[in-house]
């Protein structure tokens, strides 16, 4: 009898038909000179399609750094993340046009992470985190962070919802806003109305481009947060609400996997929470990944890519993780990690 494997088997994500459930997972590179997306990315996105495959890009920057270079439409230097994509101005979106072509001539779908980089917003403070070596061995001056100001977040909300309709321009068939790691709900407070006031941020951004491209273009990525009971409510909180603005996905971070349980008890209170795709991010790979069980509509997802899904099928080793490789700038490291 043959044995059916989850992570392969079709799925309807909103007006989406995808043939599996093996994504590409949104990875950072850095080789997008200038901030420009290069004719070598059509040959990174291409390999790492597949018919009915569904892929995330690189985090994708939303605007050039400041309000006034952002009215320029010119991209102030950042040290510690050199060389990221943008999409806030038409250069980028010309430039992610032959990507995205390349893409869905693979016969995938392909969504845009849009990424606000807070070391932009703070590049002017005199505060300085001590210098780091890269893998490739350069020296980055980092500059220390801070939350996005009272008086700069409407003008952060706007950054998002232009970069969402530029994606769409495109080409691309939807955005996913990066929350996790930092980037989205850290506003003190406490209780209830803690939740509101901590969350209000990410949901004016969730909102604007919800109302610019519709929810059924629009993922979120997220985390849990920290492992407290206050953390988890705020997590809960977030994504209960995004379920009810008709968000197409939930992408969740999660580190470890309890291989005994259909969700993870981490990610299962979210997962009831959350009525659209839930995707978790899970810490398994490899043969045991193929043998997760199913947990109703929609089920378990990986984040890997097509070479992931065909080896892991054929029983076949996997390549080491290469950090020094990564985000190195030379020509067989540009398609090959």
């Amino acid at each position: 009898m043959k044995t059916t494997t989850p992570l392969l088997t079709p799925y309807k994500m909103g007006q989406f038909d995808l043939l599996h459930r093996v994504v590409l997972a949104p990875l950072t590179r850095q080789r997008a000179y200038g901030g420009v997306p290069q004719p070598h990315a059509a040959v990174y996105y291409a390999q790492r399609g597949s018919p009915g495959g569904f892929l995330i890009s690189e985090g994708t920057r939303i605007a050039a750094g400041s309000p006034a270079a952002a009215a320029r439409q010119e991209q102030e230097s950042s040290s510690s993340f050199k060389d990221v994509p943008g999409i806030w101005a038409q250069e980028h979106v010309e430039a992610w046009r032959p990507v995205v072509d390349a893409v869905h001539a693979k016969g995938a779908v392909f969504f845009c992470q849009l990424w606000h980089v807070a070391d932009d917003v703070v590049r002017q403070r005199q505060q300085q985190v001590s210098p780091q070596m890269s893998f490739d061995g350069r020296r980055e001056e980092l500059s220390s962070l801070r939350r996005v100001a009272a008086e700069d977040a409407s003008g952060v909300v706007d950054w998002f919802r232009r970069a969402a309709r530029n994606a769409i321009d495109a080409g691309f068939d939807g955005v996913e806003i990066l929350g996790a790691n930092g980037y989205f709900v850290d506003d003190e407070g406490q209780g209830a109305n803690g939740l509101e006031r901590r969350s209000r941020f990410a949901l004016e951004v969730v909102e604007a481009v919800v109302r610019e491209v519709g929810g059924h273009r629009v993922g979120v990525r997220l985390d849990q947060f920290a492992a407290t009971p206050d953390e988890h409510a705020l997590a809960l909180h977030v994504v209960s609400w995004l379920s009810d603005r008709g968000v197409l996905y939930c992408h969740m971070i999660e580190p470890r996997v309890d291989e005994r349980r259909r969700v993870s008890r981490r990610l299962l209170s979210f997962r009831e929470a959350f009525g659209g795709t839930f995707m978790p991010a899970a810490g398994t790979g490899g043969r045991r990944a193929t043998q997760r069980p199913g947990c109703g509509t929609p089920t378990w997802w990986h984040t890997g890519g097509s070479s992931w899904r065909t080896r892991t099928c054929r029983g076949e080793p996997l390549n080491e993780c290469d950090h020094y490789s990564s985000q190195r700038q030379q020509d067989q490291s540009k398609t090959i990690y």
